[in-house]
């Protein structure tokens, strides 16, 4: 996070809510480059985030490829349905267990222009299901697209990123259909 300092980007949590503590926290967020990973991490740190990946992502990162493989992410291969349900079901029970916090991308893939895709109902469902005394937070990531919008090089630079964290949504007070409803359309209406 500091490294980004040198080409003028700034991350800031603007964060009013307290997240419960002692129960397995799902954060939620739109994604829209490779730099939202880190300040979620940090900032959440106390929550043990672990987080959804796709499995190419194990092989070829030093650092990353090695604290998704042996940290508790859930690795799924995207071309292999059964895979990544099975895979999503013991991620979620670790979470369950372990009281830890899980980080999902609903959209799949990073929004490379800032407009948000659909989120996928999939993941966020099997998660929820093992894990229904916690709470979803939503998360919106803004601005993190633009040090890539030109590709690798050059990095845009001079763009304040800010991860708002909105109100905890607890899992069994609503039907899943209307916490994803509800958890897509806080997020998407703060990114700007």
């Amino acid at each position: 996070m500091k490294s980004l300092l040198i080409i003028g980007v700034t991350i800031r949590l603007k964060n009013e809510y307290k997240i419960p503590e002692n129960t397995s926290i799902i954060f939620v967020s739109n994604h829209q480059s490779i730099v939202d990973i880190p300040p979620i991490a940090w900032f959440f740190r106390k929550h043990y985030p672990k987080f959804v990946a796709k499995i190419e992502l194990a092989k070829g990162t030093p650092s990353v490829s090695y604290n998704l493989r042996v940290g508790g992410a859930a690795l799924i291969d995207r071309k292999d349905p059964k895979q990544s349900i099975g895979e999503l079901i013991k991620f979620s029970k670790r979470i369950n267990k372990n009281k830890w916090g899980a980080i999902i991308f609903p959209e799949g893939t990073r929004s490379r222009n800032g407009e948000p895709k659909k989120f996928a109902s999939n993941g966020l469902k099997i998660i929820t299901k093992f894990n229904k005394e916690g709470y979803v937070v939503p998360l919106t990531i803004n601005n993190s697209w633009k040090i890539f919008k030109y590709g690798s090089f050059p990095f845009g630079i001079g763009s304040p990123i800010t991860i708002t964290t909105h109100k905890p949504i607890k899992i069994d007070s609503m039907p899943f259909e209307e916490l994803l409803e509800q958890t897509e359309s806080i997020i998407k209406e703060h990114i700007k």
